[in-house]
């Protein structure tokens, strides 16, 4: 039997939560990589212009920028230069050096540096204290809207490697990623909840696989059917998605 769940009653990921999902997203993140062959690592993913390896050494990065704030600033003082002086996205910035600096290492240096980042990223995401975790920040474009720091570092560092693994290395590699509800289901029905906010609109979402569940809000308001993992993709912008659909949840 199939249930039902309101979106008021999704169960809402404290930081200790999030913690939790982060690490144990990581494991799953070096056993998927240990799982590659060397041909793998160099096929292109959906990002664009990145293939495996790359697409890893920008999650090697954004480790190591959680792990420590001293190189927080530094790679965000780096991406800030690039963006004074070239324009764009600074955070398109940010992950083109992160790639650019893990260039170098074949791909069992990168599983290696992987294994090193991430028990140190987690650590250092769980030492924020509440109140700078509270403390409010831009951004910058696309994201046209202020971010707690507790949003970046519980919520969009833990989505971004699963995105990655999930969608990403999936498609590029052609196999299907580990999925289960208790990980991959907590992952997605928050975002279903904050999609559900952004919208604010009557709808009854019908997700399919591991990942999945039926989820309402209101009445008569949109009926969808879709993949859960799909969902997301469409979600981060990976896909063209109508109606509700096209209200975007950031990764």
């Amino acid at each position: 039997m199939n249930t039902t769940i309101a979106v008021d009653e999704i169960p809402t990921l404290d930081h200790d939560d999030w913690m939790a999902v982060a690490a144990a997203e990581l494991e799953r993140l070096v056993a998927a990589l240990e799982d590659l062959t060397p041909d793998d690592w160099t096929r292109p993913t959906p990002c664009t212009g990145w293939d495996v390896r790359a697409m890893v050494g920008h999650l090697v990065g954004m480790m190591e920028l959680g792990a420590d704030r001293a190189e927080l600033q530094r790679q965000v003082g780096a991406a800030t230069r690039r963006l004074e002086a070239e324009g764009g996205y600074r955070i398109d910035h940010l992950t083109a050096l992160q790639v650019e600096e893990h260039a170098h290492l074949d791909p069992g240096q990168v599983i290696d540096a992987v294994r090193a980042a991430a028990p140190r990223a987690v650590a250092g995401r769980a030492a924020w204290t509440a109140e700078e975790r509270q403390a409010t920040y831009a951004p910058g474009p696309p994201f046209g809207e202020d971010w707690t720091r507790g949003y970046l570092f519980d919520v969009i560092h833990t989505r971004d490697p699963w995105l990655h693994r999930v969608v990403d290395l999936s498609t590029a590699t052609g196999r299907p990623p580990t999925l289960t509800a208790e990980h991959d289901g907590r992952i997605v029905a928050d975002v279903v909840a904050e999609w559900a906010r952004r919208h604010d609109q009557p709808f009854r979402l019908t997700l399919a696989g591991r990942a999945g569940g039926t989820f309402a809000h209101g009445e008569d308001g949109e009926h969808l059917e879709v993949d859960a993992i799909d969902f997301c993709r469409i979600l981060s912008g990976r896909a063209p998605g109508d109606g509700l659909l096209a209200v975007g949840v950031p990764f």
